[in-house]
């Protein structure tokens, strides 16, 4: 499964999608970029006159990396047929500079292990200037369907 194939398989799209490319996956984990666009909506009003990227959408962005891009290759090869749908179950994330509007991250993540359906991570963000802004650990189910 190519990296292109994993982001086509994506569930979201725009203004909701949040990896820009995908730069390496394997079994062991992932790394993608993302620029938030100026233009997203949430700015207008996070916060007043200084827009900030809330904590919710950088926690996003790197559940859709680190543990949708990876749980996707990982169903993929694991069972030989259709990439399945994630579903995150738990986060822990610390929150360390903002981001604001126009900054381009990296979302790197590293498989904690993957088992009975389950996909742990421990993520991290960095900006241009390679300071982790957020890091943690986030987890999801691995399905074939969505209702499952």
């Amino acid at each position: 499964m190519t990296r292109q194939d994993i982001l086509s398989h994506l569930p979201y799209a725009k203004p909701f999608l949040f990896v820009d490319e995908l730069l390496e996956i394997n079994e062991n984990g992932a790394k993608g970029t993302y620029t938030f666009d100026p233009e997203l909506d949430f700015y207008k009003g996070h916060f007043k006159d200084n827009p900030v990227t809330p904590g919710v959408i950088l926690t996003e962005t790197m559940a859709q990396t680190g543990l949708v891009c990876l749980g996707i290759y990982l169903s993929g090869s694991a069972e030989g047929g259709l990439p399945g749908h994630v579903m995150l179950t738990s986060i822990a994330i610390d929150f360390m500079k903002p981001v604001f509007p126009g900054e381009k991250i990296v979302v790197e993540a590293e498989k904690v292990y993957f088992r009975f359906k389950k996909l742990n991570v421990n993520v991290r963000m960095l900006n241009a200037a390679g300071e982790v802004v957020c890091k943690g650990n986030i987890s999801g189910m691995v399905t074939q369907r969505m209702n499952t």
